[in-house]
């Protein structure tokens, strides 16, 4: 092989050297896949759903994180208090620092069709005996109040705990979707 043809194969190999070189950074240290165990986020994720899980973000309430808890297990839940915030809930309405905050993401027919109190009476303090979630903490629950363990069981989570955020459905492909 000549100079010239050396040349064009070494043209033609550096972007396929370059996509194989992204795409083993992005999927091992920006975008992590996983698969949703347990029921405990119905009806936003189900059973082995695949997600993505975004490694690099900002943490807002009512996002959704995934972390490894105490017991080194990776769960997937649902931000509702941040630091330094004071939270109960009563009559199942949720009440930051005193104030009422909607929950558009449990107005679906898998929550209307249970009947009764979805996530029952408690404060913050009652639960864990401080009065705000503590800093760098965050509070979380699972979508499926009646089945969750979560942070009204071990308590808030640390921030150091956070793997990432994640919003996307990849699989099954039927529901593939981005949920908020």
């Amino acid at each position: 092989m000549d100079k010239f043809g050396k040349n064009q194969l070494w043209n033609w190999f550096k972007p396929f050297l370059l996509a194989v070189v992204l795409t083993a950074f992005f999927r091992n240290f920006v975008f992590l896949p996983m698969t949703i165990e347990g029921n405990s986020m119905m009806p936003t994720f189900q059973p082995n759903d695949q997600i993505i899980v975004k490694t690099i973000y900002h943490i807002n309430r009512f996002d959704l994180i995934v972390f490894k808890d105490a017991s080194n297990r990776t769960l997937v839940k649902r931000v509702i208090g941040l630091p330094n915030e004071t939270l109960r809930y009563e009559n199942d309405q949720l009440y930051i620092n005193d104030k009422l905050v909607q929950e558009p993401f449990l107005e679906n027919d898998f929550v209307k069709n249970v009947g009764g109190s979805w996530t029952s009476d408690f404060t913050l303090e009652e639960l864990t005996g401080k009065i705000v979630v503590p800093k760098d903490e965050y509070f979380v629950l699972g979508d499926n109040r009646r089945s969750s363990n979560d942070s009204r069981y071990f308590g808030s989570v640390p921030a150091s705990a956070i793997i990432g955020e994640t919003s996307m459905i990849y699989f099954p492909f039927q529901r593939l979707s981005i949920v908020q």
